[in-house]
């Protein structure tokens, strides 16, 4: 039997990446000093690799796919199939951003304003062409890390990657502008992506982690409703379809179910419990297949 081999990133968005594959429902185990984490799946290979590189060793067959930013991808000018994004990050379930930010009490407001600087960056080649694209010439080098240290004693501005903005307000610095978004997506190379059987385990793979992904932000309800409060019980309830409506088995009312924002979730039950519904159960799910 062929494996496909399967990267993950490795670093901040690895604690991540490792349970929405178990919510996918497989089983991982990383080990401490190794590159190839255990997954009980006979047909799959994985291995830790860090985002920046995925792409180059993807586009390369090395690996046949993985998970990676658009950002990395768009840095390395890789040429690989965008497979699917997934919206899941460190800490929440949106793009995150690379901003291009200056010390609170810089005189610098807009990108135009760099002109002639220094900007710091991990994301060298996009922050060129962004800066390109503006007309304006600025000197950008390339940041091993740390980078929000970098201003302004090393350089006038950064190109940096947030969700939130709190580190870089941590470390008084305000944006003055965004020079991408980027999302998780799972990328493969051309040849694994030609190759009948490499490709549906790729796709099989990608449906999962995309339900797993959907799932993070939803949950199910489930609760007995009497005849009488049935239909306001419905008008209350959003769906991804309709709820799932049973008689129940002494038919005093009925059974109803139905998936939902869990967000939505939190304000919904007690309006639930006042128009009838009894016995109502929220449970988290690990997978929504659309």
């Amino acid at each position: 039997m062929s494996k496909l081999s399967f990267g993950i990133p490795k670093g901040s968005l690895q604690e991540s990446t490792v349970l929405l594959i178990q919510k996918a429902g497989y089983r991982v185990r990383i080990s401490p000093r190794s590159y190839y984490p255990a997954i009980d799946a006979p047909d799959i290979q994985l291995r830790l690799l860090r985002p920046q590189d995925m792409p180059r060793f993807v586009e390369k067959g090395s690996l046949d796919a993985g998970l990676t930013g658009a950002d990395w991808v768009a840095e390395n000018e890789s040429d690989v199939v965008a497979v699917r994004e997934l919206l899941y990050a460190k800490q929440e379930l949106s793009p995150v951003r690379w901003v291009i930010a200056v010390p609170e009490d810089s005189p610098i407001n807009s990108v135009e304003e760099l002109e002639g600087k220094t900007i710091s960056t991990e994301l060298v080649n996009v922050t060129q062409k962004f800066l390109a694209a503006r007309g304006v010439q600025a000197e950008v080098e390339f940041s091993h890390g740390a980078t929000e240290t970098k201003a302004p004693e090393l350089a006038h501005a950064i190109v940096e990657l947030t969700e939130t903005g709190a580190s870089l307000r941590a470390n008084r610095l305000r944006i003055i502008d965004t020079v991408m978004e980027s999302a998780t997506q799972l990328i493969a190379s051309h040849e694994a992506w030609e190759d009948p059987s490499r490709r549906t385990k790729i796709e099989d793979l990608a449906m999962l982690l995309e339900g797993a992904v959907i799932a993070q932000s939803k949950v199910g309800l489930k609760m007995n409703v009497p005849t009488s409060a049935l239909e306001k019980i419905l008008s209350l309830l959003p769906a991804l379809r309709n709820p799932t409506v049973n008689n129940l088995a002494d038919e005093s009312g009925y059974a109803v179910e139905t998936v939902l924002e869990e967000k939505v979730a939190r304000a919904l039950i007690p309006k639930l419990k006042r128009a009838g519904a009894e016995g109502i159960i929220e449970y988290s799910l690990n997978k929504v297949i659309l």
